[in-house]
C-alpha cells in the first residue's frame, strides 16, 4: 500500500523491522554459536556487520527523504541550443513532450508519477519500499543502499550457516545423551537376558498390531474413525483393559 511522499509507511516499517531481525540474528545468535563474541574474530565480525547494517540503515534513511528532481516550473526546451541536441517529442504528432498535469513541458527522461502527483527528473519508477520515487537526485543513493544490501544479506548468510555448522556436532551429542535417558532400562534388561540365555525376547505390552489398534481405537472397526468412540486402559496398573463407549457409526 502506497502512502503519500514523505510519510513513514508500512513497507517502510516493513524494510527497517528486516534489517533489525537480519542484524539482532547475525550478531547475537550467530556470531556466538560460531566465533563467540569473546573472541578477536568474534568482535571483529561484529564490528564489521554493525558498520554494514548501519550503512544499509543510513542509506536507506537518504533513499526515502531525497527529493528525486523536480523539473523546473519555468523550464521551456531550447531547439536552437547547440548543447542540448537531444529533445524527446511524442510519439504521435512530433511536438514536445508537455505535461498537461504540471503545465510544463518535459526535460528528457522527465515522466509524471502518479503517486507523487508530479514530473522527477530522470524518473526511474516509484519504488513502495521507499514510499519515494526512483530519479535523478537519489539515483545512486539508491543503488548504493541496495549494493549494501545485498552485501549485508550474503554476510549474514555466511554467518549464520557457519553458527549452524558448528553447533550441528553439539546438538547431535545433546540428542543422543537425552535418547539414551528416555530408554526404558527394564526393557532393556529384559531383552539381554533373554538374549543371553538363548530365548526370544517379546515385549509384555506388545499385544500384536491387531490387538494393538484394538486397545486404542477399539474392537469396532467401523467405529475408529468415530470421534466419540472413546477406550480407556488402567494405565496405572499396566494391564490393558479396554473400555469401549458404543457409537451410531
Amino acid at each position: 500500500m502506497a502512502g503519500r511522499p514523505g510519510y513513514v509507511t508500512v513497507p517502510i516499517l516493513s524494510v527497517l523491522a528486516s534489517i533489525g531481525y537480519v542484524y539482532y540474528t547475525a550478531v547475537f545468535l550467530a556470531i556466538p554459536a560460531w566465533l563467540g563474541l569473546a573472541t578477536a574474530a568474534g568482535v571483529a565480525n561484529a564490528v564489521a556487520f554493525t558498520a554494514l547494517a548501519a550503512a544499509c540503515v543510513a542509506t536507506y534513511a537518504v533513499a526515502v527523504s531525497r527529493d528525486p528532481g523536480r523539473v523546473p516550473s519555468a523550464f521551456l526546451p531550447d531547439v536552437e541550443d547547440a548543447e542540448s541536441p537531444i529533445h524527446e517529442i511524442k510519439r504521435k504528432g512530433g511536438d514536445l513532450r508537455y505535461c498537461q498535469k504540471c503545465s510544463h513541458y518535459k526535460p528528457p527522461r522527465a515522466h509524471h508519477c502518479r503517486v507523487c502527483k508530479r514530473c522527477v527528473l530522470r524518473m526511474d519508477h516509484h519504488c513502495i519500499w521507499i514510499n519515494n520515487c526512483v530519479g535523478h537526485e537519489n539515483y545512486k543513493i539508491f543503488l548504493v543502499f541496495v549494493l549494501y544490501a545485498v552485501i549485508a544479506s550474503l554476510y549474514s548468510l555466511v554467518l549464520v550457516i557457519g553458527g549452524a555448522v558448528h553447533s550441528l556436532p553439539k546438538n547431535e551429542q545433546l540428542g543422543s545423551d537425552s535418547s539414551r535417558t528416555s530408554i526404558y532400562h527394564e526393557g532393556v534388561r529384559a531383552m539381554w537376558l533373554a538374549e543371553k540365555a538363548g530365548n526370544l525376547y517379546h515385549h509384555p505390552y506388545d499385544l500384536g498390531v491387531y490387538e494393538n489398534l484394538v486397545s486404542v481405537l477399539g474392537p469396532n472397526v467401523l467405529c475408529w474413525l468415530c470421534p466419540i468412540s472413546r477406550s480407556t486402559g488402567n494405565e496405572v496398573t499396566g494391564v490393558e483393559t479396554l473400555t469401549v463407549k458404543q457409537c451410531s457409526c
